[in-house]
């Protein structure tokens, strides 16, 4: 498993696991590989509908409503590409 599939394999697993939550915005932030363990450690990060603040009269007129961004850190075995656990990174505060 190389570090384009571990990605892929994290990314869609975020996706199918919350995708009842309405996460969007999901995108790759880190990756870091374990060779003793042969784990990847991929950072995803996404927006939910509730970690984002309410539209009000400055982001109508500017087009723009900052959303703010959850990160967690998805392990993924190889070679197989099992994930095996979703942590909340460490410096996330959502």
């Amino acid at each position: 498993m190389n570090v384009r599939d571990a990605v892929a394999v994290a990314k869609n697993w975020v996706k199918e696991m919350l995708s009842e939550e309405g996460v969007s915005n999901v995108g790759l932030e880190e990756v870091q590989h374990d060779d003793s363990q042969g784990v990847w450690y991929v950072t995803v990060g996404f927006s939910r509908p509730w970690n984002s603040p309410k539209p009000n009269a400055l982001s109508a007129l500017t087009d723009q409503s900052p959303l703010k961004r959850a990160y967690r850190v998805i392990a993924v075995r190889e070679p197989n590409g099992e994930v095996i656990s979703m942590k909340k990174r460490e410096d996330d505060a959502a």
